[in-house]
């Protein structure tokens, strides 16, 4: 997985693992106690939780990487596939709120180097 910065409006949200193949979406967050940052799940419409240790902030992304909606997903739980969604992005809790990220804001992801 390659690393990133995830930010809205110019401003750096958090750094961000970026999940493009297979294995690393099927992989996602699982393994983690917990978890800094973000996952960028790339071309996937929904996610579960079966075997997280912890809770996580799910936001689904348009192709526009445009927040169309956002969610809590306990352990052990699953999301149905959202319309329009393209990318989902996955958190530790709370970090949404932290971050003030809602419906309708625009990710852009950024290279560090």
């Amino acid at each position: 997985m390659k690393t990133v910065w995830l930010l809205r409006g110019g401003d750096v949200l958090a750094s961000a693992e970026v999940a493009e193949s297979l294995l690393d979406r099927a992989k996602g967050l699982l393994g983690h106690s917990r978890y800094d940052g973000a996952l960028l799940v790339m071309r996937t419409r929904s996610v579960h939780s079966a075997g997280m240790r912890f809770p996580m902030d799910v936001a689904f992304l348009d192709a526009t990487m445009t927040v169309v909606a956002v969610t809590r997903l306990r352990p052990w739980s699953v999301v149905m596939p959202r319309r329009g969604c393209r990318h989902v992005l996955e958190a530790q809790a709370g970090s949404f709120e932290r971050w003030r990220l809602l419906p309708g804001d625009q990710i852009e992801i950024r290279d560090p180097t």
